[in-house]
């Protein structure tokens, strides 16, 4: 067989083609309930490590540097494979959310940690002198300017997340990468794998982009 025909087979590639785009789906929802469910939980981490009192904010982080600390691959096996010896058994696709989530808090907590240290102490001040309560300081007033520091770093850890989400397939999460591998043992050709990093590529690039012209748009805001 020549080059073409071992990796790039059409005809191949167009017989497993169902599996694939059931991939990309399973993808593209596992990114977004970790990218949304996982920001939500990194804001709320980085508040209590800012404004509790102290004992809760030394358990934040510990969260923080835990879950900052230990490799996503190794995370997953825990979850997936330990869990059910104290009965507590989970799906591939929630046991992956939850170990690609807790990853992606923990470094959503830190970019917004930095923003909102960034923004002056004069905000909370003058949010004080008018008396608004401290939520309302915090959703109205802190949040709001710390949202313009902390995009370009968030969206380019989301990028990476998304990436990550490859590792489910050692769960048995029928992921993209586990569809092609699953499609090349069928197959006995890796056209499937190709095909599904170009598929990778479809997804991904136009979020890498984004990241970009985030980073750029910022960028030169800070200049005003």
């Amino acid at each position: 067989m020549n080059f073409v025909d071992t990796f790039l087979n059409w005809d191949v590639v167009m017989r497993i083609y169902p599996m694939l785009i059931k991939g990309v789906f399973n993808t593209v929802a596992l990114a977004l309930t970790v990218i949304i469910f996982g920001g939500f939980v990194g804001v709320a981490i980085c508040l209590v490590r800012l404004y509790a009192i102290k004992p809760f904010r030394w358990l934040a982080i510990a969260y923080v540097d835990l879950f900052r600390a230990i490799p996503i691959l190794v995370l997953l096996v825990l979850i997936y494979y330990a869990l059910p010896f104290v009965g507590i058994r989970l799906s591939s696709f929630v046991a992956a959310a939850v170990a690609l989530g807790l990853v992606f808090s923990s470094f959503t907590a830190e970019v917004f940690r930095a923003g909102i240290q960034a923004v002056p102490d004069g905000q909370t001040e003058a949010a004080d002198a008018l008396g608004l309560p401290f939520y309302v300081t915090i959703y109205k007033v802190i949040l709001p300017q710390a949202l313009k520091i902390a995009i370009p770093p968030h969206t380019s850890n989301a990028v990476a997340i998304a990436k990550d989400t490859s590792l489910a397939s050692v769960v048995a999460m029928p992921d993209l990468l586990k569809q092609a591998t699953d499609a090349q043992a069928l197959t006995a050709n890796p056209s499937p794998l190709i095909a599904a990093a170009l598929m990778y590529l479809i997804v991904l690039l136009p979020a890498v982009r984004a990241v970009s012209i985030l980073e750029n748009r910022y960028r030169n805001q800070g200049k005003h």
